[in-house]
């Protein structure tokens, strides 16, 4: 049998290159793999924990799957949905919540994080948290439980997720006996690492982004903005430690990025390494760039696309939540 592989996406923001590389690459390339059943989503509801303005919310969560779609994503092929369309889900929400210890909500990372910034703050140690934020992880686990996922690809800042998953599964496992599915993630090596225009790791929070269909004009003049060392073009410069040479990577052909690396040791300028990297950029992503507008222009494309995907996620849903209603005696 073909093993559940799931990736979702929030819309709390336009998809950059820490998007496309640390999620949407990989998970393309893994919907290749044929004893995998691949099902990726649009995490909307996820996305509401920050955003409450009606019309972005609306664009942010077309953007995302415009995006899938723009850069190969076959929804024929893979079960791609809105999460919001899946009404299982979210019953599975609540009865995953009436197994989950308030002090496991206590120590994820991303409430750990506002409480230790409110902190050295001074402020409210709970300023800004709505319960959204704070339950956020046993809807992740009813994301990937809903589905019997057996992987879970994701980067090191996020395999809290995937264990909180399985803690609440072995939980319920343990009441009612062998349910649901214990979920492995699969790591993303390297990927926490990718810099940002500063440096930084790559982040919508550290406003250091790329776009990823960004305009061609617009994109040059942020790779021209990527932070670089002083040494002159004539010195010889380490491939490995370099910014632009890390984004060059994901986007050249091994012909290609052979040639750049021995460039870097012979001696290039920074000037010249940036163009290089804009051109392998921008010659990849014109056509994705032109499919996103189009979709973006055509809504309605995606909704028909995103209902036929949420019409076999819920054949899948729905009579496994069916069956977990009956094991806590609702169902009889």
């Amino acid at each position: 049998m073909k093993k559940t592989i799931l990736t979702g996406i929030k819309p709390t923001g336009q998809i950059h290159l820490g998007n496309y590389i640390g999620a949407i690459k990989p998970a393309l390339d893994l919907a290749k793999v044929p004893h995998y059943q691949p099902a990726y989503f649009v995490a909307d509801f996820h996305g509401l924990t920050k955003i409450h303005q009606a019309d972005e919310f609306k664009q942010l969560s077309y953007g995302i799957a415009a995006t899938w779609l723009a850069l190969g994503l076959n929804p024929e092929k893979v079960i791609f949905y809105k999460q919001s369309d899946v009404a299982e889900i979210f019953e599975l929400n609540w009865i995953l919540s009436c197994f989950t210890p308030k002090g496991l909500m206590n120590r994820a990372h991303a409430y750990k994080g506002i409480v230790e910034q409110n902190r050295e703050m001074d402020r409210d140690l709970d300023d800004g948290v709505n319960m959204g934020i704070y339950t956020y992880p046993i809807l992740m686990a009813a994301d990937i439980l809903s589905f019997q996922t057996n992987i879970v690809p994701v980067g090191k800042d996020q395999i809290q997720h995937v264990e909180i998953a399985r803690d609440i599964a072995e939980t319920f496992n343990h009441h009612y006996g062998e349910t649901f599915v214990l979920p492995d993630y699969q790591v993303q090596e390297g990927t926490e690492l990718l810099p940002g225009l500063d440096g930084r790791k790559m982040s919508k929070s550290y406003n250091n982004t790329i776009p990823l269909f960004e305009e061609p004009k617009r994109l040059q003049k942020l790779i021209n903005k990527i932070k670089t060392d002083s040494l002159p073009p004539a010195a010889p410069k380490n491939p490995d430690t370099s910014i632009v040479f890390a984004l060059y990577k994901e986007f050249a052909t091994e012909a290609q990025i052979e040639k750049m690396a021995e460039c870097y040791r012979s001696g290039i300028g920074w000037g010249e390494a940036k163009k290089e990297l804009f051109d392998v950029m921008n010659h990849f992503l014109e056509e994705p760039r032109e499919t996103y507008k189009e979709l973006m222009g055509s809504p309605k494309r995606i909704d028909e696309i995103l209902e036929n995907g949420a019409e076999r996620a819920r054949a899948i849903a729905k009579p496994f939540l069916k069956e977990i209603k009956r094991k806590i005696g609702v169902h009889m």
